[in-house]
């Protein structure tokens, strides 16, 4: 019997997926959830499980290729009928399978045949007109935007799936982007399944994202004006390596938060000499009770969660003109990878004890590790915790993960001379640094929300340990 293996949907968002790494050949015999390929999505990389036991008897789809959800991208055939799929011996080898064209399916699941074509630019009926020449200096203070080479609009059969969420977007939007000859598809919308938005195409047309009337515009891929190309002399030792999945979707989603929250940081610094007292004293028994070692971050998730709940405008988020406030603390801890950066999320982190966060903190960081992170381990974070101080860094200004309002950055913790009373001591001492979103907190609730942090911490009460 014939089973075929499908691009799986990692998250409720998710509508297609990259294919890394096939761990199986054709022919080979796989197991019953065992993981057979890799991918990669905006959320997660993971490894898939075979559906069923069998041999792998078919490939549909190549390393590096993005193919929708639910895809085939293999068949296995199972022990009724894998000996028809193995090779004989002395017969001739086969040719591999010919991929097929992968389906494409709109945002909300059906055939992309139905998704209506936006009005094309009115320069796509032939060849574009003469663009103009560049200014020959800066105009107000600014550098002048480098300029697209002119291009016909690409036609809709030639259009990932992406493309096509980003130009299935309304009337308005659409208006827009032909009255100053935007293409649409070369957007990062902020939307529905990644749709193009109001707010997205004024906020290119903001940045200087224009190609005028009749022309396109010019744009880097992650949604900003396109930078100077690189110009490289004759001889000049380069090498060229494209973008891996995760590391696109980061760039994309950092440009879209500094897009949508209006960035402010502030910086405070924690006596961490209590945390360090109780760690000394009480390490070694916390990891023979708990299997796990007592680091500075489940304090600091603790401290956080507890002032999460004093000043709980931290833990909302902006849906509209309404604000969502979130009952349930879910902490996004971040988790630096070596092919990139992952926040897994510590789900209903109010109700977990001390030793309960860094349990849940250390296994979360071992299964993102390992690629065996589920999509419910990544998604529904509403406030994010990132360390930078483990690389010793003193601070940074963390870019907020949307559609949360803050996150939090720790420093190293290192001994510093500081001033105690009118006394001058040696303690370790950590910089925090947190990023808000100013259209919803006021620098006053913000350094409020520390102070009430600064405290718990430097007064951290052992007796949760």
């Amino acid at each position: 019997m014939r089973v075929d293996v499908i691009m799986p949907q990692m998250g409720e968002s998710i509508q297609e997926g990259t294919l890394t790494r096939w761990m199986k050949k054709i022919g080979e015999p796989v197991k019953r959830d065992e993981p057979i390929f890799e991918i990669s999505t905006d959320k997660v990389d993971a490894e898939i499980p075979a559906p069923a036991a069998g041999v792998l008897a078919e490939i549909n789809v190549t390393e590096g290729t993005t193919v929708p959800i639910n895809t085939v991208v293999a068949v296995i055939e199972t022990e009724a009928g894998a000996g028809a799929s193995r090779p004989q011996p002395g017969a001739a080898a086969s040719a591999p399978p010919t991929a097929q064209p992968a389906p494409v399916f709109a945002a909300d699941g059906r055939p992309a045949t139905r998704v209506e074509a936006p009005p094309p630019p009115t320069w796509a009926t032939g060849t574009a007109p003469a663009m103009p020449a560049p200014t020959a200096g800066p105009q107000s203070g600014s550098l002048p935007l480098p300029v697209a080479s002119p291009q016909p609009q690409k036609p809709r059969s030639g259009m990932t799936l992406e493309e096509l969420r980003r130009t299935r977007s309304s009337p308005v939007v659409r208006k827009i982007a032909t009255e100053h000859g935007i293409d649409i598809s070369g957007l990062v919308g902020s939307g529905i399944s990644g749709r193009v938005t109001k707010r997205d195409i004024l906020g290119a047309l903001e940045s200087g994202l224009t190609g005028g009337p009749g022309r396109p515009a010019s744009r880097s891929g992650f949604g900003g004006p396109a930078p100077q190309v690189p110009v490289f002399q004759p001889g000049e030792r380069i090498q060229r390596v494209p973008l891996t999945t995760m590391r696109r979707k980061i760039a994309e989603h950092m440009v879209v938060s500094r897009r949508t929250s209006a960035h402010v940081t502030t910086v405070f610094e924690v006596d961490f000499s209590r945390v360090d007292a109780i760690r000394r004293e009480r390490g070694a028994k916390f990891l023979e009770a708990n299997g796990v070692k007592l680091t500075y971050m489940p304090f600091i998730a603790a401290a956080v969660v507890e002032s999460l709940r004093a000043w709980p405008i931290l833990n909302a988020s902006l849906d509209g003109s309404d604000v969502l406030f979130k009952k349930d603390i879910h902490l996004g801890i971040a988790v630096a990878l070596d092919w990139g950066l992952i926040v897994p999320v510590v789900k209903n982190s109010q109700d977990l004890s001390l030793s309960g966060l860094a349990k849940t903190i250390v296994t979360l960081a071992d299964r993102a590790r390992g690629k065996k992170l589920s999509p419910d381990d990544v998604t529904g974070g509403t406030f994010t915790i990132t360390n930078p101080g483990i690389f010793g860094g003193l601070f940074g200004t963390p870019i907020i993960n949307q559609p949360q309002v803050a996150i939090l950055g720790v420093g190293t913790v290192e001994k510093r001379v500081v001033v105690v009373g009118d006394a001058i001591a040696i303690r370790p001492m950590c910089y925090l640094a947190l990023s808000f979103d100013h259209r919803l907190i006021d620098g006053a609730v913000a350094d409020q929300f520390m102070a009430d942090l600064k405290k718990r911490l430097q007064e951290f009460d052992g007796g949760l340990v």
